[in-house]
């Protein structure tokens, strides 16, 4: 098999004899930060008004919750960063989350619940278009996270990974994905594992472009996002 390469002079925790092999050109990944940086301010700036409409939807529907809330994720090599995401969800959700495990409707270690209880009225519709990932542009702008990339999962989530799955640890996150775009909730958690890993071995700037356009176009006309 193949030796799991990687640009840094780290240790590299998650290589198995399954290990993939990782493109890292230095041209692509400058290319990729300056796409990152310049796609998340205008973002941020050109979609403000958007976060004022939500925000006041929100406050009109619960007054007493917060508008954002961060939560902990696991990033590139393991390194655990704040993902900020307009709150979608009653303001105890993680509270709640333990007795609802059992009604987890996608395989491995991620929860997917289709009527979810926790999730408000307005978080519905946010959830559904994306808007409640929004405010991870401030993530792509500090560099925790990309446009394009696997999705940043929970530490309690990465605790059940197998050597094999934290590979797809082993580059920088992002908003969007693969898995995202062919087909989300449809997908199980073997198939976004294989996705990402697909992913990390093939990525180039033709390759974001085309997930970027394709996320868009699932923003336009949602259909399984939940």
């Amino acid at each position: 098999m193949a030796q799991l390469q990687h640009d840094t002079s780290t240790s590299k925790p998650y290589v198995e004899k399954e290990s993939i092999i990782i493109s890292n050109r230095k041209t692509y990944l400058v290319t990729k930060r300056s796409i990152d940086i310049l796609g998340s301010l205008l973002g941020i700036v050109f979609l403000s008004w958007l976060f004022i409409i939500i925000a006041v939807i929100i406050k009109l529907e619960d007054p007493k919750g917060p508008i954002f809330f961060k939560q902990k994720r696991i990033g590139e090599n393991g390194k655990e960063f704040n993902m900020y995401k307009i709150r979608s969800m009653v303001s105890n959700a993680e509270e709640l989350l333990e007795s609802l495990l059992q009604h987890n409707e996608v395989s491995g270690a991620m929860f997917k619940m289709k009527n979810d209880p926790r999730i408000t009225k307005v978080g519905r519709f946010i959830r559904k278009t994306s808007i409640d990932e929004l405010p991870q542009l401030w993530n792509v702008l500090k560099g925790d996270m990309s446009l394009v990339g696997p999705r940043p999962p929970l530490p309690r989530e990465v605790d059940e990974y197998t050597l094999y799955q934290k590979q797809r640890l082993l580059v920088t996150p992002g908003c969007t994905g693969l898995w995202q775009v062919s087909g989300r909730n449809n997908v199980g958690f073997d198939e976004m594992v294989e996705l990402d890993l697909q992913y990390i071995q093939k990525r180039t700037v033709t390759l974001d472009f085309y997930i970027i356009l394709k996320t868009v176009k699932c923003i336009l006309f949602p259909n399984s996002a939940y």
